[in-house]
């Protein structure tokens, strides 16, 4: 594998462009924001998204989509609900001669999509995989030690990407369950609204623990629903993401939890969380697969605005108690 191209300049576009020129491979990072390409180019940081982090001179910022063609492996890192557009995008303007790496994580609005779906229907004869873990990009830009999933249908494919992208930071764990990669990453960000209410109500560490429990049986119901394999639930790109995402403000997700706790709404600016977008369709899914679950419900009826924090609270509590499994 040699170059690579990494699809997308945000703070996880451009942490991923730094952990692939780590392996001493050519990266070129395209971006929408020509600021950004500057930004780069002359400062060697992504002062807008990334500030602080001296990039690698293996990476090559560009806004011309046609200049990130050519490259052996992509990974495509936007925004969930944009991912479709994405996909059409590249499928039309970037010669990728490897496979694709999604690294979004959420379920599409409308469609109920996994991401592998989206991109699936929207560039059939493409290879896709997923890339998803506990990771914060802050942490990955500055070299600090993780490890995520790496999933392609292929076990082949998904062990050469898995090799050819890590290092000793970066630790790829190859798998062929897509569609368990793809569940977890959209499922721990709406459970971790949920932890971030209870962290801005200040109900302890005891009640954060209980929901963070609950919440990954409700993940794992909902991915044995759609084929996930029990080991990828209970894997990185599960369980793992879940951990970290619900336990510290670093997560976009937790963080809107706390201010929907404190009387903030979904809609009114900050930083993106994929949670809020992801609920609705999220709960949409699962009542089709006939899967049962009253977090994700709560949270989707809390970002929505239909129901106040506290109403949905009381109706979690007071739910019936039942055995555990």
């Amino acid at each position: 594998m040699g170059k690579i191209a990494v699809i997308g300049a945000g703070a996880w576009g451009t942490a991923l462009a730094q952990a692939c020129a780590s392996t001493g491979r050519p990266v070129t990072l395209w971006a929408r924001e020509a600021e950004v390409v500057q930004s780069i180019a002359k400062a060697r940081e992504n002062a807008h998204f990334l500030p602080g982090v001296v990039l690698s001179p293996m990476i090559a910022p560009t806004s011309d989509l046609a200049a990130a063609g050519g490259a052996d492996l992509a990974l495509l890192v936007c925004p969930a609900q944009h991912l479709r557009s994405m996909v059409e995008s590249i499928d039309r303007h970037l010669e990728v001669r490897g496979p694709v790496l999604i690294c979004a994580k959420g379920i599409e609005r409308g469609s109920g999509a996994l991401m592998n779906e989206v991109a699936s229907a929207a560039a059939p004869r493409r290879v896709f995989g997923m890339l998803s873990g506990p990771s914060f990009a802050a942490e990955v830009a500055r070299g600090l030690p993780c490890a995520v999933t790496v999933a392609f249908q292929d076990s082949v494919v998904a062990q050469h990407v898995s090799t050819k992208l890590g290092s000793t930071t970066f630790r790829p764990y190859a798998s062929t369950d897509v569609t368990g990669v793809a569940i977890g990453g959209a499922v721990k960000n709406v459970l971790a609204i949920a932890c971030g209410i209870v962290e801005g109500r200040g109900f302890g560490e005891s009640a954060r623990a209980a929901l963070t429990t609950r919440g990954f049986a409700e993940m794992t119901r909902f991915g044995v629903a759609l084929g996930a394999k029990l080991e990828t639930m209970g894997g990185l790109s599960g369980l793992g993401d879940l951990m970290l995402t619900a336990s510290s403000r670093q997560s976009r997700n937790f963080s809107l939890g706390v201010k929907l706790a404190q009387g903030g709404r979904a809609d009114d600016g900050g930083p993106l969380a994929e949670g809020a977008a992801t609920a609705e369709a999220l709960v949409m899914r699962a009542r089709a697969a006939r899967v049962e679950m009253p977090i994700a419900e709560a949270v989707a009826d809390i970002v929505s605005g239909r129901t106040a924090v506290d109403v949905a609270i009381g109706a979690l509590l007071s739910r019936p108690l039942k055995s555990e499994h």
